[in-house]
């Protein structure tokens, strides 16, 4: 018969061990799809043995966090657009990090100021322009959008999407709010239809003679490139880096932040690192045709096939922080209206 201390030594041992394999493992609440990311995360537990968890969804993770409270499972939330980052902060469900390596790593702008959002990469906010119908230099900045020379000529999606209140955001930080309201209501005016759809629907409406001008985040160029059915939407447009004279093209981010509850909380940080570091970086400039926030990892083939651009430097802090009044102002001019 097994001695009592024995079998006291084996428990020990069996509850070691259990706490071991349960340290080693980070779940992560993603509102990026798994096959953006499932490679990066291979990566991480091939180097480190740490297995990484996913619960992907297309919203509501942030609330799901608030109902789980302290005993939510969550280390991380992956998400795009600064307005998701700075509103699962505001929902208090975030919690900062103080890392050297992170803040080695990523720029100043494209990270929070109190440590709660780090971003992973960027996105440039782009002109869309008709091959046919717009001349090169024709279009070079943002504000030329409200011009009345585009009258009936652009297409957007909504005005209070993220991605266009961020736009919104940060020419109210440029220009103020009376200058930034004005060309919102100048670009309302140039819109050929009512806002809608996704930005391919914008590349697909210019392709269909429906306006020559819309905005777009740069990736799906490339994501249509590689769609045989959305590859004439690419063909018929070429883009346009805004004000690579002056402040330079807007810049938005996917991101991560450490969740308030992170019960694997340095295995969780130990991720954001990898992810910040040069390899997972490189994996998401080629697999995602995002640019790499770190300095001197190289763009993807096709990235650098459209040359090197001057992005716009301002915080994200200060974007977020102009997000309420953007969307406000959205309303205000009736954006989305017929």
């Amino acid at each position: 018969m097994m001695s009592k201390v024995v079998m006291a030594g084996a428990l020990v041992a069996l509850l070691v061990s259990s706490r071991m394999a349960v340290a080693a493992e980070v779940n992560v609440y993603s509102y990026r799809q798994p096959y953006l990311i499932k490679p990066l995360f291979a990566a991480f537990t091939k180097e480190t043995g740490i297995k990484v968890n996913t619960v992907y969804a297309q919203e509501g993770l942030v609330q799901r966090l608030e109902n789980e409270g302290a005993n939510s499972p969550a280390d991380l939330i992956f998400t795009v657009d600064i307005g998701r980052l700075t509103d699962a902060y505001g929902a208090g469900v975030t919690q900062a990090v103080n890392s050297d390596v992170l803040n080695a790593n990523i720029p100043a702008a494209y990270r929070a100021t109190n440590g709660h959002w780090y971003g992973l990469t960027s996105r440039a906010r782009v002109i869309a322009a008709s091959k046919e119908r717009v001349k090169e230099g024709e279009i070079s900045t943002y504000e030329q959008l409200a011009d009345p020379t585009w009258k009936g000529r652009i297409c957007t999606r909504s005005g209070k999407h993220p991605y266009m209140v961020a736009l919104t955001a940060s020419m109210i930080v440029h220009h103020g709010e009376a200058e930034a309201k004005a060309w919102l209501a100048g670009l309302k005016s140039n819109l050929a239809r009512k806002p809608q759809g996704n930005d391919r629907a914008q590349a697909k409406a210019i392709k269909e003679g429906q306006c020559d001008l819309a905005l777009m985040n740069h990736y799906y160029m490339a994501q249509m490139m590689r769609d045989k059915d959305e590859a004439a939407w690419a063909d018929a447009i070429y883009l346009v880096f805004p004000n690579q004279n002056d402040r330079g093209t807007h810049l938005n981010i996917s991101g991560m932040a450490l969740t308030k509850s992170a019960p694997h909380k340095d295995d969780a940080i130990k991720l954001m690192e990898f992810l910040s570091g040069d390899l997972a970086q490189r994996m998401y400039a080629e697999d995602n045709s995002e640019y790499p926030l770190k300095q001197g990892v190289p763009w993807s083939g096709l990235l650098a096939s459209w040359g090197e651009f001057k992005a716009d430097t301002i915080s994200l802090d200060q974007v977020a922080k102009n997000r309420i009044k953007a969307i406000k102002m959205a309303d205000e001019v009736q954006y989305d209206a017929d």
